[in-house]
């Protein structure tokens, strides 16, 4: 198999620092020696790669930006960028499992855990030896988590947990899920662990995306989670959001990656197909698909690398984290259907993993904000006006 060679189109690299291209290098081997070897098996299989776990905790890639005292890289939000950049040219269910791991679980646990729960979780969760999920999403609340109807209800000891979450990455073989409930009106966070009476995590089946993820329900039956399981700093609404922003941030990264493995096939497969004496990457049409696809992926790849520096510098907006979000995945989307039209008949094949990464950002696009959601986020930002409660 040919090693990739990257896209950079404006020299980006340039303008990156050592030890990010560093990270980026060792995670684009990976992905090319372990990840894309296996998983078109995994996704016809609908199979997460489970085996890969341990090896992701070695390479330090659970909670690449936390803290070293907690077992963790602490390495900048650029190279955290880039590391979701590599694992989504493997494939979205990588990145998803790691970015569920690093920014909807081991962030929240820092950021509004107590000392306790940091101590416990943390080390184990950057290992890989313990694994979690996020438990925001309902049945009847997607777009509006505010509306959510889990509850939670004080109790002598702790706390009694009631409600369903669905659309969960991660759930059904976590061993610690941060749900969010409302107590007494105001969304608080808990942690639920694997094995309390009364919690279950059904994995959700027949999926046309994200095959090669573990996507599931979870559901609360009189659940009994004791006091020391809450998270004392979290306070309202803001505190999922926080998180959801983190995971967004590594989505608008990710989704680059997707972009770059279908540039890169469909322009080997159009110099090397014939038809009419001559190479279809010799015809304008083609021509005219490769130069967007790359223009594309130049115009996210710079987006992402000012994101990363003002995330860096502590001067982000979630506004601007939503319009990388809102374009890149768009225009992820746009190149895989567009590259499979390129492929022709054989872009329907495995043997090419356009079709997987189209279907993936079908998800991709809709998960952690829609399309819409983060358009009416900048609108209002740029209008002073909500167009939704």
């Amino acid at each position: 198999m040919n090693k990739f060679k990257g896209v950079d189109y404006y020299n980006v690299e340039g303008l990156l620092q050592e030890d990010e291209i560093m990270v980026r290098n060792s995670v684009r081997e990976f992905v090319d020696e372990k990840v894309i070897p296996i998983i078109e098996k995994h996704y016809r299989e609908e199979k997460f790669p489970s085996q890969l776990i341990p090896e992701l905790g070695k390479m330090g890639l659970f909670g690449i930006t936390l803290p070293q005292k907690y077992g963790c890289a602490e390495m900048n939000n650029v190279a955290y960028g880039l590391a979701m950049q590599e694992l989504e040219r493997g494939d979205s269910g990588i990145r998803s499992f790691v970015s569920v791991q690093t920014s909807l679980v081991m962030y929240p646990i820092l950021t509004f855990g107590s000392e306790e729960q940091k101590d416990f979780w943390l080390p184990k969760l950057a290992s890989g030896e313990k694994i979690g999920c996020f438990g925001l999403t309902e049945p009847d609340y997607g777009s509006n988590p505010g509306g959510m109807i889990t509850r939670a209800e004080k109790v002598s000891g702790g706390y009694k947990l009631n409600g369903a979450k669905m659309w969960i990455t991660n759930g059904t073989i976590a061993d610690v899920a941060v749900v969010w409930a409302k107590l007494d009106g105001e969304v608080r966070g808990f942690l639920v662990e694997k094995g309390m009476n009364g919690f279950t995590a059904p994995e959700m089946k027949g999926k046309h995306s994200l095959k090669a993820s573990v996507t599931s329900e979870l559901i609360f039956q009189d659940v009994f989670v004791p006091d020391k399981n809450i998270l004392p700093g979290s306070k309202g609404l803001k505190s999922p959001l926080m998180c959801l922003n983190q995971a967004r941030y590594g989505i608008a990264w990710g989704v680059v990656g997707s972009m770059m493995a279908c540039y890169d096939t469909a322009l080997n497969y159009a110099k090397s197909r014939i038809q009419f004496s001559k190479p279809i990457a010799a015809y304008q049409i083609t021509q005219e698909k490769l130069v967007y696809f790359l223009t594309e992926i130049t115009k996210s790849q710079l987006l992402n690398l000012q994101l990363g520096r003002l995330k860096d510098k502590g001067e982000l907006k979630f506004t601007q984290v939503s319009m990388a979000k809102r374009n890149n995945c768009e225009k992820a989307l746009e190149i895989s259907r567009m590259s499979r039209e390129i492929l022709g008949a054989n872009g329907i094949l495995d043997e090419y993993p356009v079709m997987r990464h189209s279907q993936n950002l079908e998800s991709v696009k809709t998960y952690e904000g829609t399309h819409e959601m983060h358009t009416l986020i900048i609108g209002e930002d740029i209008t002073g006006f909500a167009a939704f409660d």
